[in-house]
């Protein structure tokens, strides 16, 4: 019959039957699941829908077409890790016999700003936003980890990916600290110790939580720095190979610039679980401050972040975010309310999905 007619419905196809069921029994599953671990872990925030980054992602592109005009990389990432790894070298030099005050000065203002500027030029070429091609990403953000002390890039890289793939995926997202960590730092003075040991958190937290095994790039990340440690304590002997691993537990801990790792996730408004800041030390950090526009556009480079904003300022204007990293780790030390369970989880991913993943080596290898 035509358009319109009165036609018969026809029954369901078995595999249509067999489809639905398989959907039914899969929610079914991942719904118990999740009810378990919000019974594990009820200190944290829940939520039971997709991380937010990716509808207003669309919503933005709608509204503001013009945005995908600041996709791509910036040319002028290499010059400014090449510039502050020279400087940090020669801060070496010129450190060289000075009195031990002058030395722990530096290495807590100077050393650590910078190499805490060189895990954020990591963050950066992470999202191969330095190069054109990944493998020149990939070894810039090994020469930018060099002065750290610490070899950190490639595994930064693996785990940083799944952040903004799964954000607050339970066991997934490694950025957020374990159900030890929500239980125990939950006074002033305990917190102030989480704040300081948050370079050890960061180290130590993916190795439990979601452990991997080393791939190629880990070792080749391993293998300069052991050139390059190695070089250092021949031309400067322990202590400038101490200046630059304490200048990086420093710059990562309580720190101005270290306010980022709360201000990014932690939650102090609560039904928002990603907070922008606006303010002078996005100049250090290739304006990782601007987190919101971050997580929503990975793919444009820190340079155009603060345009995202401008481009669309009806989604940005009204969210709570900072103008002071500083204040806000004085929120977290003093708010009694905040602890290193404000953050926001999600289940989204069914145990067999994650064991998949993980078996797969996660999503970077």
């Amino acid at each position: 019959m035509g358009k319109g007619g009165n036609t018969k419905a026809l029954p369901p196809r078995l595999s249509e039957i067999s489809e639905s069921s398989s959907h039914e029994d899969a929610a079914s599953t991942l719904s118990k699941e999740r009810a378990k671990k919000m019974e594990q872990s009820p200190g944290f925030y829940w939520d039971h829908d997709e991380e937010p980054h990716v509808l207003r992602r669309r919503q933005i592109i709608a509204a503001h077409p013009e945005i995908k005009k600041l996709f791509g990389i910036d040319t002028s990432t290499k010059y400014k890790v090449l510039i502050s790894v020279l400087f940090q070298l020669l801060s070496l030099e010129l450190l060289q016999g000075a009195p031990w005050y002058t030395w722990a000065f530096c290495c807590y203002t100077l050393s650590g700003s910078i190499n805490h500027m060189m895990t954020l030029a990591m963050h950066e070429l992470s999202h191969n936003l330095g190069a054109k091609k990944v493998i020149w990403n990939r070894f810039l953000a090994i020469f930018a980890n060099l002065p750290m002390g610490i070899p950190a890039a490639a595994s930064f890289k693996r785990y940083h990916m799944e952040h903004h793939r799964y954000q607050g995926e339970d066991i997934i997202d490694v950025d957020i600290p374990t159900d030890f960590e929500g239980w125990f730092f939950n006074s002033r003075p305990k917190k102030f110790l989480w704040c300081l040991m948050q370079p050890l958190f960061y180290s130590l937290r993916p190795v439990i939580v979601n452990p991997k095994e080393p791939t190629k790039w880990e070792f080749v990340n391993y293998g300069f720095f052991l050139a390059f440690d190695a070089a250092i304590l021949y031309f400067y002997g322990i202590g400038g190979l101490l200046y630059l691993v304490l200048g990086t537990l420093a710059g990562m801990g309580v720190h101005p610039v270290a306010g980022h790792f709360i201000a990014e996730h932690c939650v102090m408004h609560e039904g928002q679980e990603t907070y922008s800041y606006y303010g002078p030390l996005n100049w250090l950090t290739f304006n990782v401050g601007y987190h919101n526009e971050h997580h929503d556009f990975p793919f444009v480079s820190g340079k155009h972040l603060a345009d995202v904003r401008k481009i669309a300022p009806e989604f940005y204007d009204d969210i709570p975010h900072y103008h002071s990293w500083s204040k806000v780790i004085y929120d977290y030390i003093f708010d009694e309310k905040i602890c290193p369970y404000s953050r926001t989880k999600r289940v989204t991913l069914s145990n067999e999905e994650i064991d998949s993943l993980k078996a797969r080596g996660g999503l970077v290898k």
